[in-house]
């Protein structure tokens, strides 16, 4: 089995691991001339935005090309995974892969302007986490199919969120309207850690134009130093379960 995943800040990659296989870094296969994948299972796990993919999700759907009997997706979210489900089967059709199981898992939630990191890690214990994994790991192990139809509505919706994220990043929650301060120690942590190759330190942290959101740089800089004008704390998340050198080899 092979699985290939996305992660910012931890909660796709321990998916990934709980799952088990071979594990791929999609930035990582992204940066390769060629992406073939061969297996009797392979699957992706990536976080939802706005009841979407990731930018660099959907660019490997349309780079690689994929066989297995069984192909399976996951995807983590945190308030509302919405059409999250539709867009994946959505994605891998046009792909040309028939989606024989897709699911999603609630955790914790890194959008910073939209919640208090602190009370969503206090309150990750109440969304069941550990036993819906359990059960999703148990139903991929057993190659369970469970289709799911795109309906009419289902592509009116798709298109109205893609046209709202769309303009939310232009309206400044893309990196370029991020904010170093002073306790900035020029580390480099934050272009190591960002899947989208977004991030240059020189004599200061420049962040170019193609950010996933993925909010990546803020929640693992060591110093705390890039904010959001908009956050709602300065609180910070990485998946208990994950570490920051995790996250560097998955996205460096």
């Amino acid at each position: 089995m092979t699985v290939c995943y996305f992660t910012g800040t931890g909660n796709s990659l321990y998916v990934a691991n709980r799952i088990g296989g071979k594990l791929l870094s999609i930035p990582k296969l992204m940066r390769e001339e060629r992406v073939d994948i061969s297996d009797e299972a392979v699957g992706v796990v990536c976080p939802v935005y706005c009841g979407e993919m990731p930018k660099k999700v959907n660019e490997f759907f349309a780079k690689a090309s994929i066989k297995a009997d069984y192909f399976f997706f996951v995807c983590t979210y945190g308030m509302a995974d919405s059409v999250a489900k539709q867009n994946a089967v959505t994605a891998a059709q046009k792909a040309g892969l028939t989606v024989s199981y897709v699911n999603t898992i609630r955790m914790v939630d890194n959008f910073l302007p939209g919640f208090e990191m602190q009370n969503q890690m206090e309150t990750a214990a109440g969304k069941g986490i550990e036993e819906h994994l359990d059960q999703i790991c148990s139903d991929i192990a057993a190659r369970k199919i469970n289709p799911v139809t795109v309906g009419a509505g289902d592509k009116l919706k798709m298109n109205m969120l893609h046209q709202a994220m769309g303009k939310s990043v232009l309206k400044g929650i893309a990196a370029q309207s991020y904010i170093v301060n002073s306790d900035c120690i020029l580390c480099g942590i934050c272009a190591k850690v960002c899947p989208a190759n977004n991030i240059t330190v020189t004599d200061k942290v420049d962040f170019s134009d193609h950010c996933e959101v993925c909010y990546a740089c803020l929640h693992n800089c060591p110093k705390n130093a890039i904010h959001l004008k908009n956050e709602r704390s300065s609180a910070r998340f990485r998946n208990e379960h994950i570490t920051l050198g995790e996250i560097i080899a998955a996205n460096g």
